[in-house]
């Protein structure tokens, strides 16, 4: 029978991460699949041996615990993958959990489309009524496609994700450690570039909790100048998008008081692409403003 190894890789998140190994193990089968449980603990301190103690205790889904104890969300990817076993790996974060099927749904598509692997969309879940200014500017809200529609590597990402196995060679590390973020969609440019296929799902959703701390300005700032300033060690960026990010800056501060008259997520959505470009421009000139691996709060 397929198998599918659903990899979660975490970082001081243990009461997300019980919600999530919750419904994992109420996952919805059909008789089609089995499937087991992956867990990398990027923190050296181990928060989550405990959680994942608890959930072996009383679930019959299998599950292996690790620690991957330098902070790289690459290098934790790698050890998820390096200890999975089965013809499929799943991959979501740790703030997230999915409907009852979303493993059946995306094994379904991937044998329909007949595809390397599939995406499926993630959606915001507030525990808490979030401030109008913030709904309004969709700042968690991301893209949505057809379900079939063959996506570039811009739009892969490993939130929300089955792979075939068979994509991961062993012994060659299928995710770059020098990617601080985005090194799901260097794997995926490299994919496709070897020819393979990638569909969109837009039935698998999970839903990704966005608690107040994430509802800030700085937050949101913050994410946006780590996001410009890794982008530079994408391949494909060059001089053109070096020049672009020049006219954007220049274009976004003469923009941004007229947008500020418009509304609080108006001006937001100005400064976030503003702190974007920055970002790039000032990773270019070696100043690095983000130095922490992950932005968290």
């Amino acid at each position: 029978m397929t198998h599918i190894c659903v990899c979660v890789c975490t970082y001081k998140r243990p009461s997300f991460l019980v919600r999530l190994l919750a419904e994992i193990g109420r996952q919805e089968t059909g008789g089609l699949f089995t499937h087991s449980i992956v867990v990398v603990d990027n923190d050296c301190k181990q928060s989550a041996q405990s959680v994942v103690a608890r959930f072996a205790e009383t679930s019959a889904i299998s599950i292996s615990y690790y620690v991957e104890p330098r902070q790289n969300i690459a290098l934790a990817r790698n050890k998820a993958v390096e200890n999975a076993s089965g013809g499929y790996i799943a991959f979501i974060d740790d703030d997230e959990f999915p409907t009852p099927q979303w493993l059946m749904t995306m094994l379904t598509a991937c044998g329909r489309y007949r595809a390397a692997g599939v995406v499926g969309p993630v959606k915001p879940f507030f525990k808490e009524q979030p401030p109008q200014w913030l709904v309004a500017g969709r700042f968690w809200e991301r893209p949505t496609y057809p379900t079939g529609f063959v996506i570039d590597w811009r739009k892969g990402r490993t939130n929300n994700v089955l792979f075939q196995h068979q994509l991961f060679v062993p012994g060659e590390p299928a995710f770059r450690s020098e990617f601080l973020t985005g090194e799901d969609q260097d794997f995926f440019r490299r994919m496709i570039d070897q020819g393979h296929v990638f569909v969109w799902c837009d039935e698998a959703v999970v839903y990704e909790e966005v608690p107040p701390v994430r509802w800030s300005r700085s937050f949101l700032l913050r994410r946006a100048l780590l996001c410009g300033d890794i982008s530079n060690i994408n391949p494909t960026v060059g001089i053109g998008d070096i020049a672009k990010s020049l006219v954007a800056v220049a274009i976004y501060t003469v923009v941004l008081p007229f947008a500020s008259l418009s509304g609080r997520s108006t001006a937001m959505n100005c400064l976030i692409k503003l702190a974007h470009h920055a970002g790039r421009l000032m990773a270019v000139a070696g100043i690095h403003p983000i130095k922490e691996p992950y932005v968290t709060e």
